[in-house]
């Protein structure tokens, strides 16, 4: 499965004692009623998120998790995870885009052979 959005936050990676690690985003996504969506990446996955800044537009493909929970007093609950495996940068934060310097300057077009 896939979900595209616009980043909204990217959290910090959490470590564990038990040497497992997650690092969590949230996109919003673009339709009639936008969601924002809460998505983890795990172990080696977390670096995924190391190139990707707030506003960029981006595609991640998902899994769905679940996982049962019985509490002490026998109750059963359900909770259910979406975690990403890869992430595809559709469209960069034009504010971005724009501070970077132009590669060309007005001094590129002087040798006009007129």
């Amino acid at each position: 499965m896939e979900i595209i959005g616009k980043v909204k936050k990217i959290l910090d990676i959490q470590k564990f004692n038990s040497g497992f690690k997650k690092r969590e985003i949230v996109i919003t996504t673009e339709e009639p009623y936008p969601q924002n969506i809460l998505i983890e990446f795990v172990q080696d996955k977390v670096d995924l998120l190391n190139n990707i800044k707030l506003k960029d537009k981006i595609k991640i493909f998902i899994n769905i998790r679940g996982r049962e929970w019985t509490n002490n007093e026998g109750i059963v609950k359900y909770f259910n995870s979406v975690q990403g495996w890869k992430i595809e940068v559709c469209e960069k934060d034009i504010s971005e885009i724009s501070s970077s310097p132009s590669p060309l300057s007005s001094d590129d077009f002087d040798d006009l052979p007129f």
